[in-house]
């Protein structure tokens, strides 16, 4: 019987995996071995759990009935493991965390060290992209996001915020009329980071609200790509504070409009409400929280 739940275990796995090769990485064992335990658990259950392929696995319609068992004993299973590891000085487990470019180059990575070192007996995967992941569908136990949360089924918690700056580069504010107020900015090239609003918004130091349609020609996907067109004069964007102060210091951007300020960005984590790793991506998201105010 414990032979027949580990090859179950391992089917699971190589469908949530998508391949063989890919289940084999993720449990530490030969190929050969996990496609051996799939045939050897369909032989002794007398069904075709996987169509095979050289490109890619499909479940059965057996396959599916199985994966869905198999998947709320592995669920049951990790929630029992939660309950113990909740009680335990020295949690264990793997969690796999997905986070914006930009954290890399905030203090945030600090806090992600002093975790790692903190809690040796955890295994931290971290994926580091601009472009924002569906937690449930690629796997990932945490999300970092900067930005406003909309409404969501995922659990959440604020984590700090980041200030941010409006800039371009000094030969591109020289080749337009100094600016007195965000309005006249509306016929200035921006550049258009792809996952926020095309109006941004600032308030001047003395309570003024206003915003500003954001016309542009350029869009990206990443914060670091805005920094460098910036920098080569092709507009005007919002950069948050570490990148806009690094090329203040360089001499290759210019503050626009100091005195009005963009609306900061509130960095969150956010996580399934029925993880797998619940426990662990609770006392993580914990240790960041207390760890954290401001990037």
């Amino acid at each position: 019987m414990i032979e027949k739940l580990r090859s179950m275990a391992i089917f699971a796995t190589v469908v949530d995996q998508g391949t063989f090769r890919a289940a084999a990485k993720h449990l530490g064992l030969a190929p050969s071995r996990i496609s051996q335990s799939v045939s050897d658990l369909e032989k002794d259950l007398g069904v075709t759990l996987l169509y095979r392929s050289t490109r890619q696995l499909s479940l059965t319609s057996e396959g599916h009935i199985l994966y869905a068992k198999v998947s709320e004993m592995l669920q049951s299973a990790e929630t029992g493991l939660d309950s113990i590891n909740m009680l335990s000085s020295q949690p264990t487990g793997e969690l796999h965390v997905t986070a914006p470019a930009f954290i890399m180059q905030t203090s945030m990575m600090d806090s992600f060290a002093r975790f790692a070192t903190a809690y040796p007996n955890t295994e931290l995967k971290l994926s580091f992209s601009d472009q924002q992941r569906d937690l449930i569908k690629d796997g990932y136990d945490v999300g970092i996001r900067a930005g406003w949360l909309k409404d969501s089924e995922l659990m959440s918690r604020i984590l700090g915020t980041v200030n941010r700056q409006l800039v371009a580069s000094p030969d591109y504010f020289s080749s337009k009329a100094e600016p007195a107020h965000p309005k006249d900015l509306e016929e200035w090239q921006w550049l258009h980071f792809s996952m926020r609003p095309e109006r941004a918004e600032f308030v001047s130091d003395n309570g003024e609200n206003t915003s500003v349609h954001c016309h542009h020609r350029i869009e990206v996907d990443s914060a670091q790509a805005l920094y460098e067109f910036a920098i080569r004069g092709l507009g005007l964007t919002i950069l948050p504070d570490h990148l806009a102060q690094r090329g203040i210091k360089q001499g290759e951007l210019v503050s626009v409009l100091p005195e009005w300020s963009s609306k900061p960005l509130e960095v969150c984590a956010v996580w399934p409400d029925r993880s797998r790793r619940e426990s662990l991506a609770l006392i993580f998201v914990r240790y960041l929280a207390e760890k954290s105010d401001r990037w």
